[in-house]
């Protein structure tokens, strides 16, 4: 039973990074991991973010990061303290998630693309493409070599 949980693919859900010290309060968004024959598509749940406020790299060969935070938030606040706005409720929060996923050996990562569209970061990781087969062809056997 621990070769099959192990073994699995959920296994590089449940033993994802931790995150870093560089984003310690951040929280894990929403995602949708579909394998198509060609590629993996991850699908991030990133709402009130835009393309530039998302980062997508990949660290240690297999280990796709992303990394999402609404920098401009602290920079509206700074401005609204100077103008003497006042705050009196803020329960929105600003928008910010990191997310670690290992990723299987047959991926081309240098083919990685990410594209963001109505809060829907969708990342996708094309799949190397597998050996040709070739057929089975049949052997005369000869007495001697």
């Amino acid at each position: 039973m621990a070769d099959f949980f192990f073994g699995s693919p959920f296994r590089r859900l449940l033993h994802a990074r931790p995150l870093t010290a560089e984003w310690p309060s951040s929280a894990a968004a929403a995602m949708d991991w579909v394998e198509t024959p060609t590629s993996h598509v991850l699908r991030i749940n990133a709402p009130g973010l835009g393309k530039d406020d998302v980062k997508v790299q990949v660290e240690e060969g297999n280990v796709l990061t992303i990394r999402g935070a609404k920098e401009k938030e602290k920079e509206k606040k700074e401005d609204d303290e100077k103008e003497g706005v006042v705050w009196h409720v803020a329960e929105r929060g600003k928008p910010e998630f990191a997310r670690a996923v290992a990723l299987p050996e047959n991926v081309r990562v240098e083919g990685i693309r990410a594209g963001m569209e109505n809060g829907v970061l969708t990342v996708v990781v094309p799949k190397e493409p597998a050996p040709a087969r070739s057929r089975p062809r049949p052997i005369a056997v000869s007495s001697k070599l």
